[in-house]
C-alpha cells in the first residue's frame, strides 16, 4: 500500500475562508505559509499551523516547497494572484467568483490551457451532503427528465454591511448577484448544463450602497430547461432552497446548516394515479464537511492528472451570466 503524497500548501488571504481551508486540508496537505496584507492576521493563522507568514503574497509564491496555493482574498485580487501562481508553477484553488467579471477572468483561460498546473474554483456548495445526494438521485434517473429548477438563497446582512468591502464595486465586482448568486448559478449549471439564454434583473432595494442587494434570474439551456433564481441580502432570516422538478417527481434541498437551518433533502415521487406524492426525507444534522470533500477532489485532480471541475471555464460561464444581468440592469461595476 503506497502512502498518499502530502502537498505543501500556501494560503493567500487569512480571513474566515482561509481559516476554513486550512482546517480542511486533512492528511493530504500541510500548511507551510500564510500571506495577508494584515500581518497580524497572517501571523495568527500561521501560528495555529506552525507555518511561515508574510504580508507579500509574491514571497509566498517564491517558496519552493509550496506546491498548492489557495487564493482566498477579496475579489479584486483573485485573478491577479491566480495568474501569478500559475506562472510560478503552482496548482491553485481560487475561491469563487475567481474574478470580478468574465472579462477579467478570460485571459486566465488561455494561460491555463498552456499550463501543466491544475486550477480549481472553490464552489464548495457542490459538495454539501444534500446536493451530493441530489446529484446521485438525478444521475440514477429517479426524477425522469428534468423540466426546471427553482432556487432561493439569502441572508439579512448585518449592521454596517453597506460599508464592508462587498459594497465597494471596484473591489467586489458587484453585490448579492456575484456573491451568493455565484453559487446558485453554478449549481444550476451543474444540473442543467450550459445556460445560454439569460434574462435577469438586479437592483438595490434596501441597503445604501452602489451594488445590488437583490437579483432575479430566468436562465435556460438549449433544451428549454429553466432555472428560476432569486438571491437576496434582504432575506432577514438566512435561508437556502434548491428544488429540482422532473417528470417523475421533485427533489427539495433545504438549509445549509448553522443559521441557514437544518440541511435536508426531500424526494416527492409522483404516483401513477398522481395525487399526493410518496415522500422520503433525509436530514443531515452534522458539521459542514463540504470544504474537506472539495479539497480531496482537488488533491485527486493533481494525483490523477485530471481536469478540475469546476474550473476556470465554469467560473467564466457563471460570470458571463452575472455580467449579462448587470448590463441589462444598468450596473457598471468597472468604474
Amino acid at each position: 500500500m503506497t502512502r498518499e503524497k502530502v502537498y505543501g500548501v500556501g494560503i493567500v488571504g487569512c480571513g474566515g475562508i482561509g481559516l476554513k481551508r486550512a482546517h480542511a486540508l486533512g492528511q493530504r496537505g500541510k500548511l507551510l505559509a500564510c500571506a495577508d496584507l494584515d500581518g497580524q492576521r497572517a501571523q495568527a493563522l500561521a501560528h495555529k499551523f506552525r507555518a511561515r507568514h508574510t504580508t507579500d503574497w509574491r514571497e509566498l509564491l517564491a517558496m519552493l516547497d509550496v506546491e498548492i496555493v489557495i487564493v482566498a482574498t477579496v475579489h479584486d485580487a483573485l485573478a491577479e494572484i491566480t495568474s501569478a501562481a500559475m506562472a510560478a508553477g503552482k496548482h491553485v484553488l481560487v475561491e469563487k467568483p475567481a474574478a470580478r467579471s468574465a472579462d477579467e477572468l478570460k485571459p486566465l483561460l488561455n494561460q491555463a490551457d498552456v499550463s501543466s498546473v491544475k486550477v480549481r474554483v472553490g464552489f464548495n456548495h457542490r459538495y454539501h451532503r444534500a446536493i451530493l445526494k441530489a446529484r446521485a438521485m438525478v444521475d440514477a434517473g429517479v426524477l425522469g427528465e428534468i423540466m426546471f429548477l427553482r432556487a432561493r438563497y439569502g441572508h439579512g446582512g448585518r449592521l454596517g454591511y453597506e460599508k464592508e468591502w462587498r459594497a465597494h464595486p471596484q473591489i467586489s465586482g458587484g453585490g448579492e448577484l456575484i456573491d451568493q448568486g455565484a453559487h446558485v448559478i453554478d449549481l444550476s449549471r451543474c444540473f442543467l448544463g450550459e445556460l445560454t439564454k439569460v434574462v435577469g434583473y438586479a437592483d438595490t432595494y434596501y441597503w445604501d450602497m452602489p451594488v445590488d442587494d437583490n437579483a432575479f434570474m430566468l436562465l435556460r439551456n438549449e433544451q428549454q430547461q429553466t432555472a428560476f433564481l432569486h438571491v437576496s441580502c434582504t432575506e432577514w432570516k438566512n435561508m437556502f432552497s434548491f428544488e429540482i422538478y422532473g417528470k417523475k417527481g421533485k427533489i427539495d434541498v433545504q438549509g445549509l446548516g448553522g443559521s441557514y437551518g437544518l440541511e435536508s433533502i426531500t424526494f416527492y415521487r409522483m404516483l401513477p394515479e398522481m395525487g399526493p406524492p410518496e415522500t422520503t426525507r433525509w436530514e443531515y444534522p452534522f458539521a459542514d464537511n463540504s470544504w474537506e470533500i472539495e479539497l480531496n477532489e482537488f488533491f485527486d485532480d493533481i494525483d490523477f492528472d485530471r481536469q478540475p471541475v469546476p474550473g476556470l471555464r465554469d467560473a467564466h460561464a457563471m460570470l458571463s451570466i452575472v455580467q449579462a444581468v448587470y448590463q441589462d440592469s444598468g450596473y457598471d461595476h468597472r468604474s
